[in-house]
């Protein structure tokens, strides 16, 4: 059995659409749901601390932009294999790298306080 023929250019949507949706999710706080690790509650979208201890918003942000990154990743499966065989293999790396690059700047006042 072998693997679809859009495979590879489904990894690479993935790997572009979910890199840039954590970026935005984070930035924005578009976190699917709030995790409340001092009384162990969970709360949906992004919530402010309760009572005991602060909020983790990181899960929610993972699981939207997996979620985001999947239906992409899936929808490009979809497409025609002359669209697909066109796509750039090395955006699975540069995109991750760029968002890197802009998590740098948005954190460099709070490294360089």
């Amino acid at each position: 059995m072998s693997p679809p023929r859009n495979l590879s250019a489904s990894c690479v949507v993935f790997g572009v659409v979910c890199s840039l949706t954590y970026l935005l999710a984070v930035w924005k706080n578009y976190a699917l749901f709030t995790y409340h690790p001092a009384i162990g509650a969970f709360g949906w979208g992004a919530e402010k601390a309760r009572e005991g201890g602060p909020a983790m918003y990181w899960y929610g942000w993972i699981s939207t932009s997996g979620i985001v990154g999947l239906a992409a990743g899936l929808l490009a499966m979809l497409l025609p294999a002359r669209l697909t065989d066109r796509l750039w293999t090395g955006l699975a790396w540069f995109a991750p790298l760029c968002a890197m690059g802009v998590f740098g700047y948005i954190l460099r006042s709070y490294f360089l306080h």
